[in-house]
């Protein structure tokens, strides 16, 4: 009787393989599609042979609301099986994080300040052939204004880092 009904579901889900497989999929960059019309508006390309496997993201589980019970803390724990780390030992280390972060911003503050003495409110000085060849004065004010930009970030970035980081005691 067992053989029979297992005999009768393997049959069943080999009938229903068909219908789960798809016809054509095309890539749009780093996306997938199986609508043809899509596809054509974008000018996605056919994908030949081999199959094409999409893995939903999961949704991040949000604070809920004030009365939920689920809090930060429970989301900050150390994974199971990690070595746990004393108070003064922690302490310690996040003492050295900050001081190196700390460092790094003093260096990145103080980059940033002879940049913008260099860049003279989008208007450097001229060097070299630079006077007879206008375009590449205007490259180098591109460049100037680019790492500008990036060396602000990292000053955000570090800042972040650094709100992160425990209160010193």
């Amino acid at each position: 009787m067992k053989i029979a009904s297992l005999i009768f579901l393997v049959a069943g889900s080999l009938a229903a393989l068909p219908a789960l497989s798809q016809d054509r999929v095309w890539r749009c960059g780093n996306e997938y599609t199986n609508n043809a019309t899509v596809a054509q508006q974008k000018g996605c390309k056919l994908l030949e042979g081999g199959n094409v496997t999409v893995v939903q993201g999961t949704k991040p589980s949000g604070g809920g609301s004030a009365g939920t019970g689920s809090s930060a803390p429970s989301a900050a724990r150390s994974p199971a099986g990690s070595p746990r780390v004393e108070g003064v030992d922690q302490r310690a280390r996040d003492g050295e994080a900050r001081a190196v972060l700390e460092a790094e911003l003093r260096k990145a503050e103080a980059r940033q300040a002879e940049l913008q003495k260099e860049y003279n409110n989008g208007e450097p000085e001229k060097q070299g052939s630079e006077g007879r060849n206008y375009q590449k004065y205007l490259d180098r004010v591109a460049e100037m204004k680019a790492e500008l930009a990036r060396n602000e970030s990292d000053i955000a970035g570090i800042r972040r880092e650094l709100g992160r980081l425990p209160a010193k005691q």
